[in-house]
């Protein structure tokens, strides 16, 4: 009998984990580039980055600011993670994207012209098990060759609400 209820036991708990081990992570918060510990080959990357990023599967959005050799940029692309296809304009670049879910990574499809030539890239998302470090790997093609970096971002803190004064007495 103990044996018959220990085998349902097991056969009921087995689906809920894999239930739990396919949740799909949140990539949602601000987050705040880690320029020492990424890695951008032999293009040149900013000098500093902050990404906020809301996500509320299956929409992503990711409000950029970055500065660096280019000067100050501010953009804002939005996403869903169902593989349709999106089209974000970067400055004057029109990209066109689709997402979707590769266990528990995301995997960004791009395409876009630069300098009037065809430009494609692969990336692949990561969060750390502690969701503190966000990694993301990229790998672009185009008739001038290859290239790939490893983005590596950390989370930042949310700021506390300020705490209400307290009466004097």
């Amino acid at each position: 009998m103990i044996r018959k209820l220990v085998s349902i036991t097991f056969l009921i708990a087995l689906p809920l984990v894999s239930v739990f081990s396919q949740q799909k992570p949140d990539f949602s918060g601000t987050w705040k580039l880690n320029v020492a510990k990424s890695d951008y080959g032999q293009l040149p990357g900013p000098d500093s980055r902050t990404d906020v990023i809301t996500h509320k599967d299956p929409s992503l959005s990711n409000s950029v600011t970055a500065e660096g050799a280019q000067g100050k940029q501010a953009y804002t692309v939005s996403y869903t993670t169902d593989g349709k296809e999106v089209v974000n304009n970067i400055g004057p670049r029109e990209v066109k994207s689709t997402l979707k879910w590769v266990g528990s990574d995301l995997k960004v499809s791009s395409k876009f012209d630069y300098n009037g030539a065809p430009v494609t890239s692969e990336a692949t998302w990561s969060l750390s098990a502690d969701g503190k470090t966000l990694t993301i790997n990229v790998h672009f093609t185009s008739a001038m060759g290859e290239a790939d970096q490893k983005i590596i971002f950390e989370k930042q803190e949310a700021s506390p609400a300020a705490a209400p004064a307290k009466p004097s007495s």
